[in-house]
């Protein structure tokens, strides 16, 4: 399959197969965040370091069309990298975003001090979700199945992601790609709202990671909360098949369909 974006240098040609579920000619919001990921992992360090830390601010809405990555090291520490990311069309900056980087270091922890288990079932032994709830080209290069509830239906869900495709032509997918790519379908794994009555498009979305994920499966185990006045939060805990790692949050904008 073709990968969702070719780079040279600092541009990048976008495949139709970017395309979300709120509209053909915008990216869906996984496919310029795993641009983000890649762009900061590309930036150098002078010891080991993984990311921790990913915000990702959309500040227009990302089309289907060729784009400019602006990515720089905003803090070179001996112990963190803090890397500033910006994706702009046309001259104009659709994305922000601030990925922090810790250095990795082995260390004797407590005993008790472990991986807190998975206690859903595995991809393996879930049923096969065809996402129908928010069908879209991007939609069709991701596996899912689901551990509890269904994706797209109303209600706290639980469901396993699995990336099928390339994404960056010529790179691997890495594994705090894998983690952005699923946390993005946040609010589609938990929506409180019925999908064909209301959008609740994110804003943003920030992925923290205690530790890198494991594995080609990355869960959401995900609720929401809508509030009184157009916002909302979709959040999910994000684990491997080894146990939980991570959390994901996304600031919701709430409209009712027209």
């Amino acid at each position: 399959m073709q990968p969702i974006f070719h780079v040279d240098g600092n541009r990048v040609v976008t495949s139709p197969d970017a395309a979300g579920p709120w509209d053909p000619r915008m990216q869906h919001g996984s496919a310029p965040a795993a641009l983000v990921v890649w762009a900061a992992e590309a930036l150098p360090v002078a010891v080991p370091m993984r990311i921790a830390r990913i915000t990702i601010d959309l500040m227009r809405p990302v089309p289907v069309a060729p784009l400019t990555i602006e990515s720089e090291v905003q803090r070179d520490g001996r112990k963190i990298q803090l890397c500033g990311v910006k994706l702009l069309a046309d001259g104009v900056v659709v994305v922000s975003a601030s990925v922090l980087k810790i250095k990795q270091q082995a260390a004797e922890l407590p005993s008790e001090v472990v991986t807190r288990p998975l206690d859903l079932p595995g991809p393996d032994q879930c049923m096969v979700e065809p996402g129908n709830a928010a069908s879209s080209p991007f939609v069709n290069c991701i596996s899912m199945r689901a551990a509890r509830g269904r994706f797209g239906e109303t209600g706290p869900g639980a469901i396993w992601f699995r990336v099928d495709r390339p994404l960056i032509a010529g790179a691997a997918v890495s594994q705090a790609m894998r983690a952005v790519v699923a946390s993005d379908f946040s609010n589609g794994t938990s929506p409180a709202l019925d999908f064909k009555q209301w959008t609740f498009i994110n804003a943003d979305l920030t992925v923290s990671l205690a530790r890198e994920p494991v594995g080609d499966w990355i869960l959401l185990d995900g609720e929401s909360w809508i509030g009184p006045d157009g916002a909302g939060l979709a959040m999910s805990r994000l684990a491997d098949q080894r146990g939980y790692f991570g959390r994901a949050i996304q600031s919701l904008v709430i409209e009712p369909r027209q």
